[in-house]
C-alpha cells in the first residue's frame, strides 16, 4: 500500500511539475526571442510580464470551444489528446534522478522510442478530421517528417546502446560514469537532437505548420482547449527531447557537488534554451529539401556511425 502510495504522488508531482514548466516556457521563448532580436519581449502583464502566461491560460480556457460543421466530430475531439497523452506517457521511463523514476523498465528507451511515435497519430487524425485542405497537407507533411525521423532516431540511439550493453535508461546513466556518451558518440548526439528538433516540428523543421503555406497547418480549425492541448504538447516535446539528450548523451543526473535533480534540471534547462534559439536563428527548409536531408544525408552518416561502433566494439572484446 504504501507503495502505491508513493508512486501515485510521484506521478503527481512529475505531472504538475512537467505542466507547470511547460507553460511557463511560454513566457520563457518570448523573452529569449525578444533578448536575441533585441526587443522588448512581455514587461507589462506582472513583474517582468510573467503573467502573460496567466493570461494565455484563461485565455484558452474561456475562448469558444467551436467544432467546424464540416469536421469528423469525434475524430476531431478525441485528436488532440493523443499528442499530450503520448508525450506524458515517454515521460514515464526518464529518471529525473536515482530515485526520482516511475518505471525502471528494461527497455526503456524502446518505450521511449514507440510512446514519442505515436504522437504522429493526433497530427494525422486531427488533420483528417478537420476536413480542411491546410490541414490535411499539414497532417501529411507532419506523418511523413515524423515517421521518416523516427527512423534515424532509432538508429542514432543504437551505438549507446552497444556500448552501455543496455536498453535501460539507468544503466546507460550509470555508463557514463567516467565520460559522458558525448565524447565517444558525437555523430549519434547531432543525429539524435535533428530528428528530436524533427519528432517535435519545432523551428526551422515546424513544415506541418508553416504559417506562411499552410495558415497553422493540421491545426488550422482548432481553438479553445482543444489548440491548448496541441499547444501544451509541443511545448512537452521539447522538454522531453530536452530530458533525454541529458539522460542518453550527458550523463543524466550525475555531477559534483549539487544534488542529482538539479544536474539533471540545469542541463536540461540548457537544451531547451538551444531549442528556442533554433527559432531566432535559422529560416525553415522546403518540404523536399528536409526529407532529401534526412534520407540522403542522415540516414547514410546514422547507418555509417553504427558499422564504426559495431566494429570498434567488437575490437575492444
Amino acid at each position: 500500500m504504501n507503495e502505491i502510495l508513493k508512486y501515485t504522488l510521484m506521478i503527481v508531482i512529475i505531472l504538475f511539475t512537467l505542466t507547470t514548466i511547460a507553460a511557463w516556457l511560454i513566457w520563457l521563448e518570448r523573452r529569449m526571442l525578444a533578448v536575441w532580436q533585441d526587443r522588448y519581449g512581455p514587461n507589462r502583464a506582472g513583474p517582468f510580464g510573467l503573467f502573460i502566461v496567466v493570461a494565455d491560460t484563461i485565455k484558452l480556457f474561456f475562448k469558444e470551444d467551436w467544432i467546424p460543421p464540416f469536421a469528423e466530430k469525434t475524430v476531431f475531439v478525441f485528436a488532440p489528446a493523443i499528442v499530450a497523452a503520448s508525450v506524458l506517457l515517454s515521460f514515464v521511463v526518464v529518471p529525473f534522478a536515482p530515485d526520482i523514476l516511475v518505471a525502471d523498465l528494461d527497455i526503456g528507451l524502446l518505450f521511449f522510442l514507440a510512446m514519442s511515435s505515436l504522437g504522429v497519430y493526433s497530427i494525422v487524425l486531427g488533420g483528417w478530421a478537420s476536413n480542411n485542405k491546410y490541414s490535411l497537407l499539414g497532417a501529411l507533411r507532419g506523418a511523413s517528417q515524423m515517421i521518416s525521423y523516427e527512423v534515424f532516431m532509432g538508429l542514432s540511439l543504437m551505438g549507446v546502446v552497444m556500448l552501455s550493453g543496455s536498453f535501460r535508461l539507468m544503466d546507460i546513466v550509470m555508463a557514463q560514469k567516467d565520460f559522458w556518451f558525448v565524447v565517444t558518440q558525437p555523430v549519434a548526439f547531432v543525429l539524435f537532437l535533428t530528428a528530436g528538433i524533427a519528432e517535435t516540428h519545432r523551428l526551422p523543421f515546424d513544415i506541418p505548420e508553416a504559417e506562411s503555406e499552410l495558415v497553422a497547418g493540421f491545426h488550422s480549425e482548432y481553438s479553445g482547449m482543444k489548440f491548448g492541448m496541441f499547444f501544451i504538447g509541443e511545448y512537452l516535446g521539447i522538454i522531453l527531447i530536452s530530458a533525454m539528450v541529458v539522460t542518453i548523451f550527458f550523463g543524466g543526473w550525475l555531477g559534483p557537488v549539487l544534488p542529482p535533480v538539479v544536474w539533471f534540471t540545469l542541463k536540461t534547462f540548457v537544451f531547451i534554451i538551444f531549442f528556442i534559439l533554433l527559432r531566432a536563428s535559422l529560416p525553415r527548409p522546403r518540404y523536399d529539401q528536409l526529407m532529401e536531408y534526412g534520407w540522403k544525408i542522415i540516414l547514410p552518416i546514422a547507418l555509417l556511425n553504427l558499422l564504426v561502433t559495431g566494429a570498434f566494439t567488437l575490437l575492444k572484446n
